[in-house]
């Protein structure tokens, strides 16, 4: 067995889930207007494992004696190498989607290896462990994950729906209930659950996979101003909401029938196999998370480089301090990745798990940061947010194109077109169009000097052309007419959608 290619995934998909939105079960999700941008997307990832020029990055021969290669992340790792290896794989993987893929093949890979790292604790459950490893690992399988502590909540506020276990067959265990998972649920090839269970009055640790093409398996996702977007937004406005997944869902099991071969923890089986489970997950998550943050930021900082230097400000101090803080804050999780790295904790049977510490201090680093990276860039970018007003049918109408050209025309080469072009990227990326406050504040000369001192490293090193010419490859990807690479679709017609959709804090 070998990874999926594209149009092998893409395929997948139709295995006759039961999938919902808007009212209207979706029968073919690869091209349904909703999913099918996001799908080749994802497409592009498991194009790339088979890449020759990206296979030495993404990935390395599995344990398993077959020669095989997957993506670094589903192997176990062994050594500090193994780890900064992996992460290079998940930093590599994540520019592919501009590091805006909330939950991909790889994040599942987070729970997928702990079966492979200590299949033993699951007890009599060990050989599914090692089966479904084997086979997750070496097909790179996508699986979303629905997992959820111990059913204790807020005094007031509603309890969690749990799984119900109705009965027990020689062929596995019969469930009823739901529980949230997000809407990119729907691209995936199954739901790796690790929830509470309910057995009578008894609640139970429960862990299993179930495909999604499952009878009794529905999920319901729930539609947003980004579905509008997705049917009816040109992708000159809307360039990375019009075909990425950041929705939720509900999953709902109407007497589903998880076979035994599909189950890890149930009854007696929970106690510390669920604990490491859970650690584990917690650590290899937290990795694979501030690595796509810190690709993110690479990709913010690309854009509000060309924005300053559209609009001509690039020299002014407090631009260039304002850059050197979102340079510092991509180079802090950056760096979080490498103490994740290379400091270690001891795992299962000599492996080695990312430091869970340092894992838990970019989990708290990363909600502050976001509210003030986005109170950063606006105050860079200043009123550059009324070129927002402006879209695609307002360039391809001559009269009012000409007025644009006239009076929306940037600095240092950038077209009124480019200008618009690039605005609307970056606003897209801070979570929609809203309103911006633009209070100065006092700044302390000192740290405004070391930020700059940040700008000049990266101009030097050469990140800060990195950055940009990042940026620039997703500006080459459409233009007023829409999308310009052959893997996506553009509407056929194309009407203004305005986008009230913020990003949430947790990125």
């Amino acid at each position: 067995m070998r990874p999926l290619t594209g149009a092998e995934y893409l395929e997948s998909l139709r295995d006759g889930r039961d999938v919902w939105i808007r009212g209207e079960r979706v029968t073919d999700l690869p091209n349904h207007p909703v999913f099918r941008n996001a799908t080749r997307m994802l497409a592009r990832l498991y194009d790339a494992l088979h890449d020759p020029a990206r296979q030495s990055a993404l990935t390395a021969e599995t344990a398993l004696g077959s020669g095989a290669r997957t993506h670094r992340f589903f192997c176990v790792p062994r050594s500090i190498d193994d780890l900064v290896a992996t992460r290079d794989a998940i930093a590599e993987w994540a520019r592919i989607t501009y590091g805006w893929m909330g939950q991909s093949p790889e994040e599942g890979a987070s729970l997928v290896a702990t079966l492979g790292a200590a299949p033993e604790v699951y007890g009599r459950f060990a050989d599914n462990a090692r089966t479904w490893y084997r086979n997750a690992s070496t097909q790179a399988l996508f699986f979303h994950h629905a997992m959820l502590e111990r059913r204790t909540h807020p005094p007031n506020a509603a309890a969690p729906a749990p799984l119900y276990v109705e009965r027990e067959t020689d062929a596995g265990i019969v469930l009823n209930g739901a529980t949230p998972v997000p809407s990119v649920a729907a691209l995936s090839h199954g739901s790796f659950v690790v929830h509470p269970g309910i057995v009578g009055d008894e609640e139970i640790p429960l862990s299993f996979v179930v495909p999604m093409g499952s009878r009794g398996v529905k999920l319901q996702c729930r539609a947003s101003a980004t579905t509008n977007t997705k049917l009816h937004g040109s992708p000159f406005d809307h360039p990375l909401t019009s075909r990425l997944e950041e929705d939720d869902a509900v999953l709902s099991f109407d007497e589903v029938l998880v076979p035994w071969e599909n189950v890890f923890l149930y009854r007696d089986e929970g106690g510390r196999a669920a604990a490491i489970q859970r650690a584990s997950f917690a650590a290899r998550a937290s990795f694979q998370e501030c690595t796509r943050l810190s690709i993110k930021l690479e990709f913010l900082a690309g854009l509000l480089l060309r924005s300053v230097e559209a609009a001509g400000t690039g020299g002014s101090p407090e631009v260039r301090a304002a850059l050197g803080e979102v340079l510092s804050y991509r180079n802090l999780f950056w760096g979080l990745t490498e103490a994740q790295a290379r400091v270690p904790a001891p795992w299962a049977n000599g492996a080695l798990l990312p430091n869970p510490e340092h894992g838990l201090s970019f989990r708290i680093f990363s909600t502050l940061a976001y509210p003030r990276l986005r109170d950063v860039i606006e105050r860079a970018v200043g009123t550059g947010q009324v070129f927002l007003s402006a879209n695609a049918s307002d360039f391809m109408n001559p009269e009012t194109r000409a007025y644009l050209e006239r009076f929306v025309r940037g600095e240092n080469g950038y077209t009124a077109l480019d200008r618009v072009k690039l605005t609307k990227l970056l606003w897209d990326a801070l979570g929609g169009q809203i309103d911006s406050h633009f209070a100065s504040g006092d700044r302390l000369e000192s740290a405004d000097d070391m930020r700059i001192d940040v700008l000049s490293a990266a101009t030097t090193s050469g990140l800060a052309e990195r950055c940009k010419a990042f940026a620039g490859r997703c500006l080459d990807e459409y233009d007023l007419q829409g999308w310009r690479t052959k893997d996506l679709f553009t509407p056929n017609e194309l009407v203004p959608v305005v986008s009230s959709r913020r990003r949430p804090s947790s990125w």
